[in-house]
């Protein structure tokens, strides 16, 4: 499941991920479930069943303590530009502002 790939239910993995976190921040059991055994909740989450190769890492940060993620880097041929997709895809889209001790974001 890569950004701009679709699932079955017809969402992107930004969307699902985005459902998976604010369940997370609602349901305190969903979220150990989730640290817990990553896998088994998005095969739950998407109604489907992943590849056996795919790790799922998930962690929570903290107000002293942040994670960056590095999304697999896109493969370019014949020195081809990346299109509008793949660069909003790879830009992100949201904001976030250190604020009272916490992490404000804005999507």
């Amino acid at each position: 499941m890569t950004e701009n790939n679709q699932s079955s239910q017809g969402k992107t993995r930004a969307e699902i991920e985005a459902e998976i976190v604010a369940k997370a921040w609602q349901d305190e059991t969903f979220k150990q479930d989730l640290l817990s055994n990553p896998r088994a909740v998005f095969e739950k989450e998407i109604g489907n069943s992943m590849p056996e190769d795919l790790q799922i890492s998930v962690v929570e940060e903290t107000p002293q303590h942040i994670y960056i993620n590095i999304p697999v880097k896109p493969v370019i041929e014949n020195s081809e530009q990346l299109s509008d997709e793949a660069l909003e895809a790879v830009a992100g889209g949201w904001n976030a502002l250190y604020k009272d001790g916490g992490w404000i974001v804005n999507g």
